[in-house]
């Protein structure tokens, strides 16, 4: 991998060095300091809410996209973040793959224009939904990160909750991303909330 690039791509050296990357991000701040931080922008909280207006508003498209938005919507009204698995953590805002850097040594974070006080089931959440992590190709960001039943319990509600946030992100099918991205992510969300 060449210095500079985009650390999930290719190969288990820059994995292992994101999973690193990740875990000295997440114990930054020292918990005193922390605990005094504002909260960084869309916590599960406020994100939760807005899927809810979001699938309300829903206009039908057919197919496996108004069945997402529907189980979606389902989920959505059994779900309360709640505290159990979280563990606070500082969090970058931003799932972007293109925010982790590979220089050859080591995977380097940048942007921290969202960053502040958070979990971290919801940080990898963000991370392992974000479409910068599937839509070339599935990269596991989760590999070597350590969680236990409850942070385990955690991770998988938020990553329904960022699958059906991407949904919505996604339906206008804009040129970012390759053809068919919308449908994918419509697929992506169904196995989320079958799993």
């Amino acid at each position: 991998m060449c210095a500079g690039t985009v650390s999930g791509t290719t190969g288990p050296a820059p994995l292992a060095g994101l999973s690193e990357a990740l875990e000295a991000l997440h114990s930054a701040v020292p918990a005193p300091v922390l605990r005094d931080l504002p909260e960084r922008p869309w916590q599960a909280g406020q994100l939760a809410a807005q899927v809810r207006a979001w699938c309300a508003g829903w206009r039908s498209r057919g197919g496996q996209a108004d069945r997402a938005v529907k189980e979606g919507a389902r989920w959505l009204d059994g779900w309360r973040p709640g505290t159990a698995g979280a563990r606070p953590a500082f969090g970058a805002g931003d799932g972007n793959l293109a925010n982790f850097l590979w220089d050859g040594e080591r995977v380097r974070v940048v942007d921290f224009e969202d960053s502040g006080r958070s979990d971290r089931a919801f940080e990898l959440a963000e991370l392992a939904e974000h479409v910068s992590a599937w839509v070339d190709g599935e990269v596991d960001v989760l590999a070597g990160v350590e969680l236990d039943h409850a942070e385990a319990v955690r991770v998988r509600e938020c990553r329904r909750l960022q699958a059906l946030t991407w949904l919505f992100l996604l339906s206008g099918e804009g040129p970012r991303n390759p053809p068919g991205t919308f449908g994918r992510q419509a697929e992506r969300v169904l196995r989320a909330l079958d799993g």
